[in-house]
C-alpha cells in the first residue's frame, strides 16, 4: 500500500488537466481502508475528446471488493456511533475542500466524460451543496413518538443500514457520488463506492479529500471496476444496502441480486422524459429550456427530455425554433467549453448513430442537425432534431442517450398525456402553458417521479426528491428522503410500570 497527501495528488493533475493531448501524471489505485492500495488489475481510462489514453486506473476484482467490505464493515460501528453533529462536522469540512478544488476537479470531470467545462464546474458546484446540505440537515433528522397513552412510550428512531454500496455511472459520476454517499454516510454508514471504469477520477479524488477532511479509515472506500466488481459488490454478504443508477438491465440484475439475500436496493434507471406543450404555450419560452435539456451532456442524462408532445397548433412555430438551436450548437473537447462535447466512447457513438439510421429508416423526418466537429478524433456526434416521429417506433419509446430529439403533434390534452405515458419509462417530465390550472391537472396525470411546470431543470436541486416509476426504477435520492433510504425506521416500546 502507498499514501499519497491529497493536495500534492491534485497539484500534480493540474497542469496536464489544462491540456488535452496530455495523459494525467501517475497512476489512480484503489482507494482502500483510507489509503491508495496497488491493484491487481489496470484499466485504460480513455478521453472522450480524442480517442487517447487520459490516465491508467486500477479496476477492482472481487477479492478487493471484499476488502474493501471489510474494511468498511471495521468502521461502521464507530461512524455510526458518532453524533450526528460530528458526522455533519466532517461532510461539510469535505465541500469546503471540494470547493477548494473546484476548477480542478471540474477539468477532472470534463476530461474524463467529455462535457463541456461550464457543464463540469456547475457538477462540481453541485457536489459540494450535496455534502452541505446533508452536513447540516443530518442534525435535524429527527425521529418519531407514537402516542399510546399513559403506560407506554413507544419511539421511532432512525438507524444506519450498515455498510451501504454504490454503483455510479460514467455520465454525471461527479453529482451522483456525492448525492449518493452524501446521504449514506450522513446517517451513519460505512461506504464502498464502486464509479465506472469510463469515468472514475472524480470518486477517487473525493476520496482523497475526505481523508483530508479527517473521515475516518473504511468509512468512504472508492475502487473502480466494471461488471465483475459491481457483481462482486451487490451479491457480498456483507452489503446491508446498494444503491444503482444505470440502465434498466443492469438494474434488474442489482435488484435480484439483492432480493436473493433479503436486503433492500435503491434503483435509478433508464428515462424518456416528454415536454407536453400543450395549446397555447408561451413556445419563445419553451424553445431554449427544451432544446438545453437535450443538448446537456450530449444527450446522455437519463433525465434529458428526449421527446417533444406538442399540440398541433404550435408543432410547426415550434419546430422552427427548436431547429436553430440544433444547427447552431458548436461541438468540441470540453475543455473548450462548446454546446456539446464527445459521448463517452466509440461504443457509445455507433449506438447512437444506429439509432439515427433506423429513426430515417422509420420515417422520422430530420429537421436539423448539427454541422460536425472540423478536427479528427473523438467520440462526436452531431445532435440530430427529428420531427413526425411516430408514437410506435423505436426512437419515440426508447432511450438512446445521445443528442437526438423527437417532436410528435398531437391535437388534444388528452392525447398529450397519453402520448407522454405512452413508454415504459417514468422519471421525469415537464408540462408547458400559460393556465396553471390546465397545466396542473396535466402535470399530475403523467406516471412520473418528477414534473415540472413551464421549467425544466432535470433531477431538480438537492433539495428535491428524485427518483421514477416503472421501468425508472424505485426509491428517492435527493433531498431528506434520501436519509430515509439510506436508514431504517427501528421502533423501541417501553412499558411505564405504576402508570
Amino acid at each position: 500500500m502507498t499514501t499519497t497527501d491529497a493536495p500534492e495528488a491534485l497539484e500534480a493533475l493540474r497542469p496536464a488537466l489544462a491540456d488535452h493531448a496530455q495523459q494525467l501524471p501517475g497512476r489512480f489505485g484503489l482507494e482502500l481502508a483510507g489509503q491508495i492500495t496497488e491493484a491487481h488489475r489496470w484499466h485504460t481510462d480513455l478521453d472522450p475528446a480524442t480517442g487517447e489514453a487520459l490516465a491508467t486506473v486500477a479496476s477492482a476484482t472481487a477479492a478487493e471488493i471484499d476488502q474493501a467490505v471489510a474494511a468498511a464493515s471495521a468502521a461502521a460501528p464507530a461512524w455510526a456511533s458518532a453524533s450526528p453533529g460530528d458526522r455533519g462536522t466532517l461532510l461539510r469540512r469535505l465541500a469546503s475542500l471540494v470547493r477548494r478544488e473546484a476548477e480542478t476537479l471540474a477539468r477532472l470531470e470534463t476530461r474524463d466524460t467529455g462535457k463541456p467545462l461550464s457543464q463540469g464546474r456547475a457538477d462540481i458546484a453541485a457536489a459540494a451543496r450535496y455534502f452541505e446540505f446533508y452536513g447540516s440537515v443530518i442534525e435535524g433528522f429527527l425521529g418519531d413518538s407514537i402516542p399510546l397513552g399513559p403506560g407506554s412510550l413507544a419511539v421511532v428512531e432512525h438507524v444506519p443500514h450498515g455498510v451501504t454500496g454504490h454503483i455510479i455511472p460514467w455520465n454525471y459520476p461527479a453529482q451522483i457520488t456525492a448525492r449518493s454517499i452524501g446521504a449514506a454516510l450522513a446517517v451513519g454508514n460505512a461506504t464502498v463506492v464502486k464509479p465506472a471504469d469510463e469515468a472514475p477520477l472524480v470518486a477517487l479524488m473525493y476520496a482523497r479529500l475526505a481523508r483530508e477532511a479527517g473521515f475516518p479509515a473504511g468509512v468512504l472506500n472508492v475502487l473502480p471496476g466494471g461488471a465483475e466488481a459491481g457483481a462482486a459488490l451487490t451479491a457480498h454478504p456483507g452489503i446491508a444496502h446498494i444503491s444503482f443508477t444505470g440502465s434498466v438491465p443492469t438494474g434488474r440484475l442489482v435488484a435480484a441480486a439483492c432480493a436473493e439475500r433479503g436486503r433492500p436496493s435503491l434503483l435509478e434507471l433508464g428515462g424518456k422524459s416528454a415536454h407536453v406543450v400543450l395549446e397555447g404555450a408561451d413556445i419563445d419560452r419553451a424553445a431554449p429550456v427544451i432544446a438545453r435539456a437535450l443538448l446537456l451532456h450530449a444527450g446522455q442524462t437519463c433525465t434529458a427530455g428526449t421527446r417533444v408532445i406538442v399540440h398541433e397548433s404550435l408543432h410547426r412555430d415550434l419546430v422552427t425554433k427548436l431547429a436553430g438551436y440544433f444547427t447552431a450548437a458548436t461541438l468540441g473537447p470540453g475543455l473548450e467549453d462548446p454546446a456539446v462535447g464527445p459521448v463517452v466512447s466509440r461504443a457509445q457513438a455507433e449506438r447512437v448513430e444506429g439509432f439515427i439510421e433506423r429513426a430515417q429508416a422509420a420515417g422520422a423526418r430530420l429537421a436539423a442537425q448539427a454541422e460536425p466537429p472540423t478536427r479528427s478524433g473523438g467520440y462526436f456526434v452531431p445532435p440530430v432534431l427529428f420531427d413526425e416521429v411516430g408514437q410506435d417506433t423505436e426512437l419515440f419509446a426508447e432511450e438512446v442517450f445521445g443528442p437526438v430529439l423527437a417532436v410528435t403533434p398531437v391535437g388534444s390534452d388528452d392525447e398529450a398525456v397519453q402520448a407522454a405515458d405512452n413508454s415504459r419509462y417514468g422519471l421525469t417530465a415537464a408540462v408547458w402553458s400559460t393556465n396553471i390550472d390546465r397545466a396542473l391537472r396535466a402535470a399530475r396525470r403523467l406516471d412520473v417521479g418528477q414534473a415540472y411546470i413551464n421549467g425544466y431543470a432535470p433531477g431538480g436541486g438537492v433539495e428535491l426528491p428524485f427518483g421514477g416509476t416503472r421501468d425508472s426504477g424505485y426509491g428517492r435520492e435527493k433531498g431528506v428522503e434520501a436519509l430515509r433510504e439510506y436508514s431504517a425506521p427501528r421502533t423501541l416500546f417501553i412499558d411505564i410500570a405504576g402508570a
